[in-house]
């Protein structure tokens, strides 16, 4: 039981890890998604 509560906790600072280096290096959706007529971010 532990171990997979520490296994669920690696889990979440992976993602959230991730989550954050994605969106620093410029890799979110939004950045591929968006063209001159789409207003994300207002």
């Amino acid at each position: 039981m532990k171990a997979m509560l520490i296994a669920f906790a690696a889990i979440i600072v992976i993602a959230i890890g991730a989550n954050q280096a994605l969106e620093h290096l410029g890799f979110s959706s939004a950045d591929f998604n968006t063209s001159s007529s789409v207003r994300l971010g207002e």
